[in-house]
């Protein structure tokens, strides 16, 4: 894994709902092809907006709490969280250039 932070069950309200500046997250699974095919783009989006944002990525697997508050049903699922609440929600493989505009308005 690069740059992406990982968020789990025990560290989400600290890492996410806590953090004083937006957090995008990626809800994934290793067994999953778009998820993988998203993978690159996540690392891409933190390494470039670190200090701005926080991005990284929950396990669903490994991580079903999380993922069961957020009726994460279908995975890749994207959210962005900005001041604990949930401001914008993507499902699917999103094009960098789309989640980036969104992370742009969150900070906005």
């Amino acid at each position: 894994m690069g740059n992406a932070l990982e968020f789990t069950d025990e560290n989400f309200q600290r890492e996410v709902l806590d953090s004083p500046v937006p957090v995008l997250v990626d809800f994934w699974a290793p067994w999953c092809g778009p998820c993988r095919m998203i993978g690159p783009t996540i690392e891409e989006l933190s390494a470039e907006n670190e200090g701005t944002f926080r991005v990284g990525k929950v396990n669903v697997d490994d991580n079903n709490r999380v993922a069961m508050n957020y009726n994460v049903s279908s995975i890749p699922t994207i959210m962005i969280f900005k001041n604990g609440q949930l401001v914008q929600q993507f499902m699917g493989v999103q094009s960098k250039s789309r989640l980036q505009q969104a992370l742009d308005e969150a900070k906005a």
